[in-house]
């Protein structure tokens, strides 16, 4: 796929939110940042935190989510989607919804990714400049994970239907963890 913003044009593209040293502590000492801890006591509890959190949401918004294997990342991704039949994108990397009212939603599924430049290929870029991206495995990016973004760790623990969530909101997330968390 070749993005209609193409690879020389990422930077503009994205108009300032994208930074491509976003990984360096340095460069982020000016973002605003937030941090939530919930306990999700199961799939209702992680599909009401997705929803909220969808209905927030607007386009160049990145959403990146993290757990291991199994911790629900993609149930998460179906509910914050809306749709029960949202295939987890593992074998085709990326996969496009349209967002009721108008926007669009990428869900990427990072896994199989080798090199961060690899995401290029999949308009990772369009993504972030045009529609809302959520992304598993968002640290294969490397430095193109935007700055700007909404974390979302899923982590299992002791009782089988529950997890927990770590919510970092880095920007305008930052100021939005009330909203998603009342």
């Amino acid at each position: 796929m070749a993005g209609k913003c193409g690879r020389c044009k990422v930077a503009a593209a994205l108009a300032g939110r994208y930074n491509p040293h976003a990984m360096r502590p340095s460069a982020n000492a000016h973002i605003p940042l937030a941090e939530r801890r919930l306990t999700l006591p199961d799939e209702a509890a992680t599909s009401a935190l997705a929803r909220r959190i969808a209905r927030i949401a607007r386009p160049g918004d990145v959403i990146a989510l993290t757990g291991d294997l199994g911790a629900g990342k993609t149930f998460f991704a179906r509910a914050f989607i809306g749709e029960d039949d949202v295939p987890s994108p593992t074998f085709t990397l990326v996969q496009m919804y349209e967002k009721p009212g108008g926007g669009r939603i990428w869900h990427f599924d990072l896994y199989r990714l080798k090199q961060a430049n690899e995401a290029i290929e999949l308009d990772i870029e369009d993504a972030f400049a045009e529609g809302i991206s959520l992304i598993e495995w968002p640290a294969r990016l490397g430095a193109l994970l935007p700055a700007e973004r909404l974390d979302v760790a899923l982590d299992f623990v002791s009782d089988p239907q529950a997890r927990t969530a770590v919510l970092t909101g880095r920007g305008r997330w930052a100021g939005l963890l009330g909203e998603v968390v009342a």
